[in-house]
């Protein structure tokens, strides 16, 4: 079993329960969504949730991986599910000020095999409903080969082209959202970090910011 992944840091904040925001990582394959949030798992007080990309939970689960059209639309139907109830949960509980999601349920439409109309049609709600949940949006860039691309992650299979388009079709799902922050990869993967945490901290309730950071300033 699973548990939930809260960050590690005590907090001085005595609230019981929050009004939980959600918050975005996104980015093309092999752009450090990982990394990141493993540093702010041991960064970020306690009130704050991270929850898992829903393509891996889908993916590493069994759920069969292929090329025709209706396979493609059955696994984005089933993450955009599962990330919603993921969601559902932290909503519904009201721990958490900040839950920090790896991927939204909108990186899905980057990945659909048909129009983006079919897309919101099939899943019964609009671009825009998927917007007014997430109150911030960071983008984290593809890095291009050069810059360290690789295939650490099992599950990834996309080559350092097809990895740069996805990262450009996510960028293009994510047109139009109110308040969003694009990183782009850098030689200093440190910096990249700590760019990321900050906008991070920004998003916390005051309450949640006191707490003594890893990285970032």
């Amino acid at each position: 079993m699973t548990e939930k992944l809260k960050c590690s840091g005590p907090c001085s904040c005595k609230l019981e329960g929050h009004k939980s925001k959600f918050v975005v990582l996104t980015g093309g394959p092999g752009a450090g969504k990982t990394a990141i949030l493993e540093i702010a798992q041991k960064s970020f007080c306690e009130h704050i949730s991270i929850l898992p990309e829903a393509a891996s939970i889908v993916f590493k689960g069994g759920f069969w991986r292929s090329d025709s059209i209706p396979a493609r639309k059955a696994a984005q139907r089933a993450i955009f599910h599962i990330q919603k109830e993921l969601e559902n949960i932290v909503k519904e509980e009201g721990e958490v000020a900040i839950a920090l999601c790896d991927r939204g349920t909108v990186d899905g439409m980057a990945y659909w095999p048909s129009d983006e109309k079919s897309f919101w049609a099939e899943l019964n709600t609009t671009k825009e409903k998927e917007f007014e949940k997430y109150s911030a949006v960071i983008h984290l860039r593809t890095p291009h080969i050069e810059q360290g691309y690789n295939h650490v992650n099992p599950i990834r299979i996309e080559t350092a082209k097809q990895a740069l388009e996805i990262d450009e079709k996510i960028a293009k799902a994510w047109n139009g959202h109110p308040k969003r922050y694009f990183i782009d990869s850098t030689k200093d993967f440190l910096e990249k970090i700590s760019i990321a945490i900050n906008y991070i901290k920004n998003e916390l309730p005051d309450c949640c910011k006191g707490h003594v950071l890893i990285s970032g300033k």
